[in-house]
């Protein structure tokens, strides 16, 4: 182990125990990020060996479906599906009733389609993504059709949020999410109650979705990293 960055092990084992769940003649949800895409790639070793047959994944982002095309992960469109046996995704943050901030990444819309579709929704994250409350240290991302950008953005001023527009690493102007819109990252003082605040952002006409992610998590996977060593334990 001497040399190998612990967090990054971690994320490894974490990604593993989620893919270690997925059974042969599965169809599967996949998630986006950097914990996910570990479960890709150990769903791609299990399929080369032999011991997983027959599983076809379900993209949520154009990173999820490269990742499962190098790995060598069958791949299908919502269209061709009647149901989503499994879904693994990562999150943002994660309160005590399983409720998740997701869109770190911008790809919460297809993620959440994909994750509320899913049979069962299993959650890997690292410890330090755990809250007691939603927002005490991520924004909720909300994503806008680009005309009504300024009318979102009073419409949510209004609500007490605090919203930014998302701005793009090494491209000049805004980020454009998979489906051509942008991002705001919304912070609020307190969420007190996620599953309302969901409803009332995704009802200002102009929004596509916002990442609070409300009553459908059935497991969380959380990586530690305890004298060294990665563990993993279930909430």
């Amino acid at each position: 182990m001497t040399g190998t960055d612990p967090v990054k092990l971690m994320k490894q084992e974490v990604g593993k125990a989620a893919a270690a769940l997925v059974k042969s003649g599965s169809i599967v949800g996949l998630g986006t990020g950097s914990t996910t895409a570990y479960t890709i790639q150990f769903l791609g070793d299990r399929l080369k060996s032999g011991e997983l047959k027959d599983i076809i994944g379900i993209p949520t982002s154009f990173q999820s479906e490269v990742l499962a095309k190098q790995y060598g992960v069958p791949l299908a469109t919502l269209d061709s599906i009647d149901h989503i046996d499994i879904a693994i995704d990562g999150a943002d943050e994660v309160d005590p009733q399983k409720n998740l901030i997701k869109g770190g990444g911008a790809a919460h819309t297809r993620e959440k389609v994909v994750d509320y579709l899913a049979e069962q929704f299993i959650v890997v994250v690292d410890s330090g993504k755990l809250v007691d409350r939603l927002g005490s240290s991520f924004a909720v991302p909300v994503e806008v059709i680009p005309m009504a950008i300024t009318p979102v953005t009073n419409a949510i001023k209004k609500l007490g949020g605090k919203p930014e527009l998302r701005m793009g690493v090494k491209k000049a102007g805004p980020v454009i999410t998979d489906q051509g819109n942008f991002v705001l990252d919304v912070r609020f003082d307190s969420i007190e109650d996620p599953v309302s605040l969901e409803k009332t952002l995704n009802n200002i006409p102009g929004v596509l979705e916002n990442g609070i992610f409300v009553n459908c998590v059935d497991l969380v996977l959380i990586g530690e990293v305890k004298d060294g060593q990665p563990l993993v334990r279930q909430l």
